[in-house]
């Protein structure tokens, strides 16, 4: 494969999909260990690491874009993706993996196999995402995956992107985002609500409070918003 066509790849997770700077680095990395053990050949990719993290507060949607989102996916299967997504906090992959023994609705639980950090989880289902989920499995059938291609295969991940892009698109919503930018909404949302921040660290499975203290940012603003003095002279 010519060069440029990793670089073409790297720039592609970089900026559509805007991926992280350790995910950046680790797939950099893991594409020169590749050459090297099946091909003994040693590729020059340092420039391609990112110079220096870069601060930046999480994007989210607001709960007002979310209502619009889902109100304007008129398409059964594809609000049934949306919302699963926002509402379970999921990573595309686990959505993707999703199995239909996987949605215990009796219990209104689902089972996430294999997660990030190879680790099985546990997490509620909403009444709300449950009836979707019913409406669209009486229409759709699913036989093994929960979401499925034409061809009852595992559905694509490009495939769920779009779907997202032509909901925000219809909607109307100024906010620019991705599948990422959906499941992180929650994040958001959790401390907007005013949940205790160790509560809210225990239901996103964070094992270092430090990561979701990077949700904090909402009360920042909230914060920023407090009449100055001059306003009561």
């Amino acid at each position: 494969m010519p060069i440029s066509h990793i670089e073409s790849f790297i720039n592609e997770k970089v900026k559509p999909e805007q991926i992280s700077v350790s995910y950046q680095k680790g797939l950099v990395f893991a594409i020169k260990k590749l050459y090297e053990l099946l091909l003994d050949k040693k590729l020059k990719l340092d420039y391609l690491h990112p110079k220096r993290s870069v601060s930046q507060l999480p994007k989210f949607f607001s709960k007002k874009d979310i209502k619009l989102l889902l109100d304007n996916t008129e398409n059964i299967k594809h609000k049934a993706i949306l919302t699963t997504i926002n509402s379970c906090r999921l990573h595309l992959s686990e959505l993707l993996n999703l199995k239909i023994n996987d949605i215990q609705s009796s219990d209104k639980i689902i089972r996430i196999n294999q997660s990030k950090g190879n680790k099985d989880r546990i997490i509620s289902l909403p009444d709300k995402l449950l009836d979707i989920l019913r409406e669209y499995y009486l229409i759709h059938k699913p036989t093994e995956y929960l979401f499925e291609g034409r061809k009852g295969d595992r559905y694509s991940e490009r495939s769920v992107q779009l779907i997202l892009k032509k909901s925000i698109a219809k909607a109307k919503i100024k906010t620019e985002g991705t599948v990422h930018t959906l499941r992180h909404s929650y994040d958001t949302h959790l401390i907007q609500s005013g949940i205790d921040i160790r509560i809210v660290q225990e239901l996103l499975g964070h094992e270092n409070i430090k990561t979701t203290m990077i949700y904090t940012h909402i009360t920042d603003i909230e914060k920023k918003k407090t009449p100055s003095l001059l306003d009561f002279l």
